[in-house]
């Protein structure tokens, strides 16, 4: 493929991901940073400061303790940041989910206009084969099943009888 087909290619690709991404809400791309900072090194790096300076605060060192061991303002504060952080990661992750079910179903579309076009690609070129004398390569049984039209319903429903069941 030349390279200006797979430029455009992926300059179709990154508008498509571009124009997804500026339909967020306000909400979505707060989420999406939080979601993005929480899974860094800094969020760790931030938490493991903030249990050593309250750590610290309240058991090693001779000021007043606000939170004496075992901490249980500390592990209830970090039981509500879990809540919250859980929440918006799972809101991120069902967004992304969507997007790539959008994905999924572009992908079958195209895969199902890719199976007519070379079907009828396969039929017109069984049929020069034949004009030009190759009758038996035209003929071969593996060609002649390839150019045949292909129901998706049959090959969902082998698909289906063919897995095991998930019970």
């Amino acid at each position: 493929m030349p390279t200006n087909h797979i430029q455009e290619h992926i300059d179709l690709i990154a508008r498509h991901e571009q124009e997804f991404l500026e339909q967020r809400t306000a909400v979505e791309r707060l989420g999406d940073s939080v979601a993005g900072f929480v899974g860094s090194l800094g969020f760790v790096a931030v938490h493991l400061l903030i249990f050593a300076g309250w750590i610290g605060w309240n058991d090693v060192a001779k000021l007043q303790k606000f939170d004496p061991a075992p901490f249980s303002l500390l592990a209830t504060l970090l039981a509500m940041e879990g809540i919250i952080l859980a929440s918006l990661i799972l809101m991120r992750q069902a967004r992304m989910s969507r997007r790539a079910d959008e994905r999924d179903h572009l992908m079958l579309q195209i895969l199902l206009l890719t199976e007519k076009e070379i079907t009828a690609v396969l039929k017109i070129d069984r049929k020069i084969a034949q004009q030009v004398g190759l009758d038996q390569a035209a003929q071969g049984a593996e060609v002649r099943e390839l150019s045949k039209h292909t129901s998706i319903e049959d090959v969902t429903q082998t698909i289906r009888e063919s897995l095991p069941s998930a019970e």
